[in-house]
């Protein structure tokens, strides 16, 4: 069952995405930020009351870590889609993996062994393949925001998984998560002018808030109570229906090269997870 709410989690969230490009055409980023936040506050306060969940939590440090960084890669997220094709923005956003060995490397001295350098050479290649042919000048920004999102995104997951072996509801996990969103979301909104919404940016609106709190739900089930490789490697189904969305509705049509860098990518995420589960000797 778990593998089930992370796959209807990569639906939800691609579809979250297709709101997000729809309403970038009349909402700054900071606002489509804001209001994901708030309907989330909502979503969650209404299903807390119902389940009777107390939204008091005793891990508020790791409740805010969580949060705080999950938030920063939504706002890089959010603003990717509205630059890039929502592929390229979907994959630019799966690079976690990556970052997440390169940290354990880096700052916690774990030794490169040769399975996750490989995996690594290979998940970055795949990156410089799917940005040379791809991108326009006026979209690297779009592409490095992109890559922030993953590398922030990794401090989001890791979070989650410690926060899910704590035993913290998820209702409660998404709360949080939400009104940071919200808040930051607001600040950043405040920079430039509201725009009233019309019927159809109304519309994307709510479709940003619901499906992004209802992919919240499903994939923090998905961490809590499956297993995190397993988990991991079904996430990266939201690629393949932000690939299929972009093709149906703006026709966005990438080269075969930029899919054989989404499928590096990826094979280098999921060798990075298998790889990081089994130590020298194991």
């Amino acid at each position: 069952m778990p593998a089930i709410w992370m796959i209807i989690a990569s639906f939800l969230f691609a579809c979250m995405g297709v709101c997000v490009k729809l309403g970038s055409a009349q909402f700054s980023t900071g606002e489509l930020v804001f209001y994901r936040g708030l309907f989330g506050v909502v979503m969650m306060a209404i299903t807390a009351r119902l389940t009777g969940t107390s939204l008091a939590t005793p891990h508020w440090r790791m409740q805010l870590s969580r949060s705080v960084s999950g938030s920063l890669a939504l706002m890089c997220y959010f603003f990717t889609i509205g630059v890039l094709p929502l592929a390229t923005a979907a994959t630019l956003s799966y690079t976690s993996p990556m970052f997440v060995a390169l940290i354990l490397i880096v700052l916690f001295g774990e030794k490169l062994r040769p399975p996750i350098a490989l995996a690594l050479l290979t998940g970055f290649a795949g990156v410089v393949l799917l940005l040379r042919p791809t991108l326009q000048p006026s979209q690297w920004l779009g592409a490095v925001t992109g890559l922030g999102a993953g590398m922030i995104a990794s401090l989001a997951y890791i979070s989650v998984r410690e926060l899910g072996k704590a035993g913290e509801p998820e209702v409660r996990t998404v709360f949080w998560f939400s009104c940071v969103t919200s808040l930051l979301g607001a600040l950043w909104a405040l920079s430039d002018d509201f725009h009233t919404p019309d019927a159809a940016g109304a519309a994307a609106l709510v479709g940003v808030g619901l499906f992004g709190g209802l992919a919240q739900l499903a994939m923090t089930r998905s961490y809590r109570f499956g297993k995190t490789i397993v988990s991991a490697a079904l996430s990266y189904s939201t690629v393949i229906f932000a690939s299929l969305f972009g093709i149906l509705i703006w026709d966005e049509h990438l080269p075969a090269a930029a899919w054989l860098a989404v499928a590096m990518i990826i094979a280098s995420g999921l060798a990075v997870s298998l790889a990081s589960r089994h130590k020298p000797g194991d």
